[in-house]
């Protein structure tokens, strides 16, 4: 059973993540820093569009953008990440074990 806190954290890190530009956008940051404009020109959206779905990235706690005089700079910010990473690994291991019992079912059964 995941706690309460845990499903709060990952429904605030999963939505956002559900928008493939969003998607591609923290991809893109995982690479290294880039300007708004740069990420907007890396996949021919407009700089508008770009900055609505950072927004949301960045009220998630994904991505921490910064001003540096004209230039808005995105870092990705993989913590949060780790909180969804953990609740999958939950699943990972399950599905390990289910597979694992049924090569050996399948196993016994040839014999």
């Amino acid at each position: 059973m995941v706690d309460r806190r845990v499903a709060i954290d990952l429904d605030t890190i999963c939505q956002p993540l559900s928008r493939p530009t969003r998607r591609v956008q923290i991809e893109d940051l995982a690479t290294g820093p880039a300007s708004v404009t740069e990420l907007a020109e890396s996949r021919d959206i407009c700089l508008a569009a770009v900055s609505k779905h950072l927004q949301v990235l960045e009220n998630a706690g994904l991505i921490e953008v910064e001003q540096d005089g004209r230039v808005r700079q995105c870092q990705l910010e993989a913590t949060p990440l780790s909180v969804a990473f953990g609740w999958l690994t939950q699943y990972r291991v399950f599905w390990d074990d289910r597979l694992d019992a049924l090569a050996d079912h399948l196993e016994n059964e040839g014999q």
